[in-house]
């Protein structure tokens, strides 16, 4: 009997426990949050980071943003976002992290520097790194993060300024296949194409290939384009009959460099924004690197950086790549 008691007992406690932890669950999941929490740090807020942390915060993600301009953080901050006076500080109040930076000096010491992110970051973090860099300094990174229990990915993007707005970038992400599925469910809020390309490094790698295709078929866009208004051409048609033809290309298609052709373009905005003239020699010289290292020829690739080269020269280092049509036009004119 004293048994029979026991047991009955013991059920009526378990029901209640039950029961309140099912109460507390219900409680929990029906109340509103009024303030997400902080769980995304974002570091570099330039003219592609600054659109891709706003999408993060319009898809409802709460973030740490970090920037070495005050303006920039100025207007994630109107924008909702949390800002930090360092990597470190963004590192110590979150758990994922997204970095655009110029190059690969400049992650290195976001990274590694003093009031770095490694200098705070929590075990189990995930890094996703869109900075176009030395595949090298990705594979440094991914070793200095797996030391502070943490994971270091490559994921370079492709698409430019407007597939940034829009949330349409294609990124190349090398990394730990086992953490891909995270990185992709993060990526996705700012691309729609989130391609898994191998190991760590692996992303630079396609990207640089990328950008000297992308170097070389502008400079080709651009020459055509001001040959033909030479003979006599009318830019819009002369673009219309390409994009129809077989020298159809996204420099001549989405991104002509000729003002007037297209809307919404930095050619049409005295080349404004977009991709700069030094981001893109910056990487022409990554792939000179890349293509000494690995013994490949790339003559066209070499003629492209001298030519992106003598562009900074001229004063169009800050305008976007697309200036290259500028450039020979000034050329031509003093002839």
């Amino acid at each position: 009997m004293a048994l029979l008691r026991s047991t009955i007992t013991s059920l009526h406690t378990a029901s209640r426990n039950a029961f309140t932890l099912n109460s507390i669950r219900s409680l929990s999941v029906g109340q509103p949050r009024h303030k997400p929490s902080t769980n995304v740090g974002f570091i570099g807020l330039g003219n592609m980071g600054g659109p891709m942390a706003v999408n993060l915060l319009n898809k409802g993600h709460s973030i740490v943003v970090y920037d070495v301009s005050s303006e920039a953080v100025k207007r994630l901050e109107d924008e909702g976002a949390v800002a930090a006076a360092s990597p470190s500080e963004v590192a110590s109040k979150v758990d994922r992290i997204i970095s655009m930076l110029p190059n690969s000096q400049h992650v290195r010491s976001c990274y590694g520097g003093d009031k770095g992110v490694f200098q705070s970051i929590r075990p189990g973090t995930l890094i996703l790194d869109s900075s176009t860099i030395d595949p090298s300094v990705s594979k440094e990174m991914a070793s200095l993060a797996s030391k502070k229990g943490a994971v270091f990915m490559d994921a370079p993007v492709s698409g430019g300024v407007n597939a940034a707005a829009g949330a349409t970038l294609t990124f190349m992400v090398g990394g730990e296949e086992k953490e891909f599925v995270a990185a992709k469910e993060l990526l996705s809020v700012m691309g729609k194409n989130i391609v898994y390309c191998g190991e760590v490094g692996n992303g630079q790698a396609v990207k640089i290939c990328n950008n000297m295709l992308l170097a070389i078929t502008m400079i080709g866009t651009a020459e055509t384009m001001n040959l033909g208004m030479r003979l006599g051409l009318e830019p819009k048609l002369m673009a219309s009959i390409i994009n129809t033809a077989s020298g159809r290309c996204w420099a001549s298609e989405v991104y002509n460099p000729v003002p007037g052709v297209l809307e919404n373009v930095p050619a049409s905005n005295d080349y404004q924004g977009g991709f700069g003239t030094a981001l893109m020699t910056k990487d022409l010289g990554l792939v000179q690197g890349a293509a000494t290292a690995t013994h490949s020829p790339t003559p066209m690739g070499s003629l492209a950086h001298q030519i992106y080269r003598m562009m900074c020269n001229s004063g169009l280092a800050e305008k976007d790549f697309s200036s290259v049509y500028q450039f020979l036009q000034e050329n031509n004119n003093n002839k």
